[in-house]
């Protein structure tokens, strides 16, 4: 950032939050030497020295102007943020398995995470990249979303497929419209396979992620030879049909089938680490990744997901929002690898919150992989709620852009 960044803080306690503000700030030191500094949302410039003025007759130095003080983060925002640091590190060390977290500020930048730079499975999560690539040819006008196709048996993939039915009754035409809202929302394979291939595949993917310099994602080769591979299998146009599939999947050795799972684990072909995630998110929502229509529509499509009501959604307060995608893994022996929710959290008064949760294996009870999501949405509304009344302005001359941080 430049010269001219202010932060100016005026203290209002939300009257729900004081009593553990006081107690917040009572042990601050305690929760400094336990977690990382909380990262403040704002870095102080240096201001650059006049250079000495030189005469012909004598060189005498002009005095230096006195540095401009550092602008300071009033303590109780560093208290907040260091209360979510601490709860998000809980919640991460709490849970039964292999679980990375993630949470990102998107008006100032702030983030918080657990084990965040791992890579974790993705899953139905990497539609989220499937619909930028489309939406991102959409703006190329390389690709219409209102231009009739038409799916056959050929292109059926496997596991969750509600389209199926209307494809085996003899083909069934529709938009890629319809096929991006089933993708998201329904998490539909074969409506997601079908639009990835008629965005260039997944080397269209790839390019898209590169060209946008968004880190810390891999994206696979499709559902197809994904969830095959990771059952030790090859895949065979036949496994789309009834359950064909898990007869095959049934049939691999044990041996054969832990050790496609664990290399799976291990090295997630369609990997993803959550701080990558979050600042795409941060990005959409910011309108950096997609023009302004298509990053309407994706946001209004994610809004209205009906996957995983009780994973982040689960977590919401009256006036609170949330536009998100799920994943879900395969299972093996009790353990699931994948179990996933990443999204973009909005308080009533429009300030958002990137958030991802995601859990590489797991034998624990669903309901607890939930909750651990749902309170990872209740520790971001009560980190906004101990910001309230606090404005944190940042002037930047160049841009002229002002954030504010509470509201």
């Amino acid at each position: 950032m430049t010269l001219g960044r202010q932060i100016i803080a005026r203290r209002k306690l939300h009257s729900s939050t004081t009593t553990a503000f006081i107690a917040a700030l009572s042990v601050s030191a305690l929760l400094a030497a336990c977690i990382p500094q909380a990262r403040s949302a704002e870095v102080a410039a240096t201001p650059k020295a006049r250079p000495a003025v030189a005469s012909t007759q004598t060189q005498t130095a002009l005095p230096q102007p006195a540095p401009s003080p550092a602008p300071v983060v009033p303590a109780t925002v560093l208290t907040a943020q260091r209360i979510l640091d601490a709860r998000i590190n809980e919640l991460g060390r709490a849970f039964n398995g292999d679980i990375g977290i993630a949470v990102k500020d998107i008006q100032t930048g702030w983030t918080s995470h657990y084990d965040g730079t791992t890579w974790y499975p993705q899953q139905s999560v990497s539609k989220f990249w499937v619909a930028l690539t489309a939406l991102a040819e959409v703006d190329k006008g390389n690709l219409s979303l209102a231009t009739p196709v038409t799916l056959g048996r050929d292109d059926l993939t496997l596991f969750h497929q509600p389209i199926r039915a209307m494809v085996l009754s003899g083909g069934y035409t529709t938009t890629p419209n319809d096929l991006l809202h089933r993708a998201i929302q329904q998490s539909d394979n074969t409506a997601n396979d079908f639009l990835l291939w008629r965005a260039g595949g997944p080397e269209a993917v790839r390019a898209y992620l590169d060209r946008m310099n968004i880190e810390g994602i891999r994206f696979g080769p499709g559902e197809r030879a994904l969830q095959s591979k990771i059952a030790g299998l090859e895949w065979k146009s036949s496994y789309s049909i009834g359950n064909n599939f898990y007869a095959a999947r049934n049939a691999v050795p044990d041996a054969v089938r832990r050790q496609a799972f664990e290399s799976y684990i291990a090295n997630p072909m369609d990997g993803a680490t959550p701080l990558g995630i979050v600042d795409a998110l941060a990005r959409l929502k910011k309108g950096e990744l997609l023009s302004p229509s298509s990053t309407a529509l994706l946001l209004e499509i994610m809004s209205n997901t009906r996957t995983g009501p009780t994973r982040l959604k689960g977590g919401l307060s009256g006036g609170w929002r949330l536009a998100h995608k799920t994943g879900t893994g395969q299972v093996f022996k009790g353990e699931q690898a994948g179990y996933n929710d990443i999204g973009i959290v909005t308080s009533p008064s429009g300030h958002s919150y990137a958030v991802a949760v995601l859990i590489r294996r797991t034998s624990a009870p669903n309901i607890q992989r939930m909750r651990t999501m749902q309170d990872t949405v209740r520790a971001i509304i009560d980190y906004h709620e101990n910001l309230q009344g606090y404005t944190i302005a940042i002037d930047d001359r160049e841009d002229g852009k002002i954030y504010r941080v509470g509201g």
